[in-house]
């Protein structure tokens, strides 16, 4: 020790490290300390190194066995690369790659990801932009909006409620683009048998509004009332249900039989489906 010089030990040990055990290392972690007995932040034995402060490598660091990170692991710059990894809670600040091996992570919190080809179990995401994904038992979405561009399924199964924006059917059938769905109550009316069409009226007709029904909308309806048994309702009414103008619909209930019947008060029930091809 060349910086010791001709010093005697007892005024030189503040310039010595030492560990505190009275025989040497051995397998149990000793803590190393100055000649005045100051402690400092490592800890060495004949098995392993330990550090209660920080800890750092200039160089390039190899750790060819098992890796725990306490509370988190944070790639500052570059790329990190790591085969296989369990991981609990981790912030990952540039990226995260992993070129081979099975890599489990137990709770990820995920702002946004952009994933290439991904094979999931389960997983909760934020918000996602996801390539070509295989999802082995499902995907739920508990919350938030989910768009998704073409799927390809043999089979759909929708337990909740499903809002479509578009929807094809068949490979060459039309795409249903609006459904507009109206009620109203109906007042009810007598409708002349065809032979008094001269004296009075053999049809029943009104208008119901329906918002966002356009000309050229296909348009279903019925009155419930019509074949009840509270009214002497003729077999032979006919009903027609049109787009008069946007937001509103006609109906019209013809009379075609030679018996004037009485059709109850109810409820008028139309919708609007609007086709492209």
């Amino acid at each position: 020790m060349p910086t010791l010089g001709t010093q005697n030990i007892s005024t030189s040990y503040p310039q010595l490290l030492k560990t505190l055990g009275t025989g040497g290392l051995d397998g149990t972690l000793q803590v190393v300390t100055d000649g005045d007995n100051t402690s400092s932040a490592l800890s060495v034995s004949t098995s392993g190194v330990a550090s209660t402060g920080t800890f750092e490598v200039v160089g390039t660091s190899l750790l060819t066995g098992a890796v725990t990170f306490g509370t988190s692991f944070t790639a500052s710059t570059g790329t990190a690369t790591i085969g296989a990894a369990v991981i609990g809670a981790t912030t990952f600040t540039t990226g995260f790659t992993s070129s081979t091996g099975t890599n489990t992570l137990g709770t990820a919190t995920i702002g946004t990801a952009s994933i290439g080809t991904a094979t999931i179990g389960t997983a909760t995401i934020g918000t996602a932009t996801i390539g070509a994904t295989v999802f082995t038992t499902g995907f739920t979405s508990s919350t938030g909006t989910n768009t998704l561009g073409t799927i390809a399924s043999t089979t759909i199964s929708n337990t909740g409620l499903a809002t479509v924006g578009t929807l094809k059917v068949g490979a060459s059938g039309p795409s249903l683009t609006a459904v507009t769905f109206a009620t109203a109550a109906y007042a009810g009316a007598t409708v002349l048998d065809i032979d008094h069409v001269t004296t009075g009226s053999n049809v029943s007709t009104g208008t119901l509004a329906a918002s966002g029904a356009v000309l050229g909308d296909f348009v279903i309806g019925n009155i419930n009332s019509i074949g009840s048994t509270t009214g002497a309702t003729p077999a032979g009414l006919l009903q027609d249900f049109r787009v008069e103008s946007a937001g509103v619909l006609r109906f019209t209930i013809f009379n075609s039989t030679q018996t004037t019947g009485t059709i109850p008060a109810g409820t008028i029930f139309a919708t609007a489906l609007r086709f492209t091809a």
